[in-house]
């Protein structure tokens, strides 16, 4: 009688509403001694089993997020003439490159409470527990500041774009100067404000070629670096002396 009942109530319990199904144009980005940037584009749908809800429309967040590392911020000041180093705050974690696109006003596609607990939006992505300086936010909002002009850091709100409360695409233009490492894409459908399905993939961004070999020597044998580095200096010096003898002449 008691396992009737329960079979009941699961029969009777709505079926996931609505999931995300989502893509990347690739799933890797080499970067060469020639590499500009690259683009990404994100394509998806909604899976349901039922009907498309009528309590709000869908919209669709995607994030994009580099490695994460510890940065310091420094506050510059006018002493005597001269620009020096005042306060200081360590930001625990940073993501080295943040892009969020949206497909509405931030206000209409998720709740703050929902940013709080998935670390959506740029502020939120970033860790910084215990800073030590008072207004030590005006640090953070700095650090969004500069890496927003380098194009690390991007807001793009309304870039994404739903059909028929099913389809949607955007893109993603990642910078010349990435960090090496894994980022990780994000995929939010909601509802209300309210997250519904969130689905995550990677992209492997690495080194290859001379980039890969000189970086991987550097960080591996930094003292055969150094004397190569040297020894090309003193060569190129050399070089560039006898090619202005030979003109002279």
């Amino acid at each position: 009688m008691i396992r009737a009942a329960l079979l009941f109530l699961l029969l009777a319990l709505p079926a996931t509403a609505e999931e995300v199904v989502a893509g990347l144009s690739q799933n890797r980005i080499s970067i060469t001694t020639s590499f500009d940037g690259s683009e990404i584009l994100v394509f998806g749908a909604v899976k349901r089993e039922a009907p498309i809800p009528q309590d709000g429309p869908l919209h669709v967040i995607v994030t994009v997020s580099g490695p994460s590392e510890p940065v310091t911020v420094r506050r510059k000041e006018r002493r005597f003439g001269i620009w020096v180093n005042t306060d200081a705050v360590e930001v625990d974690a940073a993501p080295t490159f943040y892009a969020v696109a949206t497909s509405g006003p931030w206000t209409e596609v998720i709740r703050d409470v929902e940013d709080l607990r998935h670390k959506v939006s740029i502020p939120r992505a970033i860790r910084s527990v215990g800073l030590g300086v008072t207004g030590g936010e005006d640090f953070v909002e700095a650090l969004i500041r500069i890496r927003t002009r380098e194009d690390r850091y991007q807001l793009r709100m309304g870039d994404v774009q739903v059909s028929e409360a099913t389809l949607f695409r955007t893109s993603v233009a990642l910078p010349a100067n990435l960090t090496e490492g894994d980022y990780v894409a994000r995929f939010f459908l909601t509802r209300d404000g309210r997250v519904l399905d969130l689905h995550e993939t990677v992209i492997d961004v690495r080194k290859v070629g001379l980039e890969r070999f000189l970086f991987t020597l550097a960080h591996d044998q930094p003292l055969v670096y150094g004397l190569m580095s040297l020894a090309i200096a003193i060569a190129a010096g050399w070089g560039a002396s006898a090619a202005f003898r030979f003109i002279r002449f």
